[in-house]
């Protein structure tokens, strides 16, 4: 499924069930860059059944499996945006922009004031697509052998 089918899936939390199909799409989402940082990026080593009972997780279902994954942690002061994964074969459908407009939704639902993410900086092409969405890079720290990206966006009410 791609394409505009793909943008008009339901987002719905994840179930303990969820855990292993959460898993896949990550694998599938990040399995780009482990050549680019010579590693597996965070997400792909996560525990997502103990992520579902203590974050919240948001999937869009596909055909079978996981189309996309969103991952919120709430903080004190903000809500971070702890991932966001859509399976390749529906990457540039509109899908990460869906899900990061939830994400915004939920925050303000939840009364936060601002949503904070982080990316590594050798994932160019997610910098740019959190930019075009607002974020604004605050600050860059080095994680292993790599520079962690941190990026914030105000929400309106």
């Amino acid at each position: 499924m791609t394409g505009d089918a793909a943008i008009s899936l339901e987002i719905r939390a994840a179930q303990p069930a969820d855990a292993d199909a959460i898993a896949d799409c990550v694998r599938r989402a990040y399995a780009k860059y482990v050549p680019r940082i010579g590693r597996l990026p965070k997400p792909m080593q996560a525990n997502y059944a103990r992520a579902i009972e203590t974050h919240q997780l948001w999937i869009v279902d596909g055909e079978g499996d996981a189309a996309a994954v969103l991952e919120l942690i709430p903080q004190d002061d903000h809500l971070l945006i702890e991932n966001v994964a859509v399976d390749p074969t529906r990457q540039g459908s509109g899908l990460g922009r869906k899900l990061m407009a939830f994400a915004e939704e939920e925050g303000r639902r939840q009364g936060f004031r601002e949503l904070r993410l982080y990316t590594n900086e050798k994932f160019v092409e997610n910098i740019a697509f959190y930019g075009k969405l607002g974020y604004v890079a605050t600050e860059r720290q080095p994680y292993k052998e790599s520079v962690v990206v941190f990026m914030c966006k105000p929400l309106e009410a």
